[in-house]
This record gives C-alpha cells, sequence and structure tokens, in this order.
C-alpha cells in the first residue's frame, strides 16, 4: 500500500511537472507560446533545489524522450492499423509523424522531469 502511494505522488509530481525535492515549485515556466521551447528554470522558487547540475546532465534525458516519442509512434500506428485498416501506409507514416511532431515539446519537458526525478542529488 505505501510503495503504491509513493508510486502515484511520484508520477502526480511528474506529469504536474514539480520539484522532485519538495514537490511544490515547478520546473518550467509557463509555456512562452506554440513554437518556443520550454525555459527551464535553475533552481526551485519554494527550496532552492538546483535542476541543472552540471553540463551534459541532461543526455540521459534524450534517451527517456526518444523512448517516449517511439512509445507514442507504436501507439499510434497500431491505433490506425486497427481502427483504420484501409489507410495507405503513406498515411499511417504521416499521422505519426504529426503525433510526434504535436507531442514533442511535452516529450521534451517529461523527459527532462523524469530524469531529475529518477537521478536526484
Amino acid at each position: 500500500m505505501f510503495v503504491g502511494m509513493k508510486f502515484r505522488s511520484f508520477l502526480a509530481q511528474v506529469f504536474r511537472e514539480t520539484c522532485p525535492n519538495c514537490g511544490k515549485g515547478h520546473v518550467f515556466l509557463p509555456s512562452q507560446g506554440i513554437l518556443k521551447l520550454p525555459i527551464m528554470l535553475d533552481k526551485c522558487d519554494s527550496c532552492a533545489y538546483r535542476f541543472d547540475r552540471e553540463p551534459g546532465y541532461f543526455i540521459g534525458a534524450l534517451y527517456i524522450s526518444y523512448g517516449l516519442a517511439v512509445l507514442e509512434g507504436i501507439l499510434v500506428f497500431f491505433a490506425g492499423v486497427l481502427f483504420f485498416p484501409a489507410l495507405s501506409s503513406t498515411w499511417q507514416i504521416l499521422s505519426v509523424l504529426v503525433v510526434l511532431v504535436i507531442c514533442a515539446k511535452k516529450n521534451y519537458k517529461l523527459a527532462r522531469i523524469l530524469y531529475i526525478h529518477l537521478f536526484p542529488w
């Protein structure tokens, strides 16, 4: 029971994009626009926890982002095959690419936040 509650708290902090230390402060500034990259804060507003630890720290987040994109692509592809079996392969590939472009900004944020939560200092 306690492990399940901790896991739910972990997921809630990740999806709310909050600090891994206190769970209150936000990791990113509010959205600046659709085409702008999210701006990550240097430290938490509530507890002064440093998010960016050293140069190259977030290289590992690239692998998480890649995994999220692959998972989304596979899910969209199989949903297309299941719900639209007559759809040509060109349209299936195009639908996967559209979903990946739409989800890219959220994947970027989720990957960094997951990485911070998985490998805290």
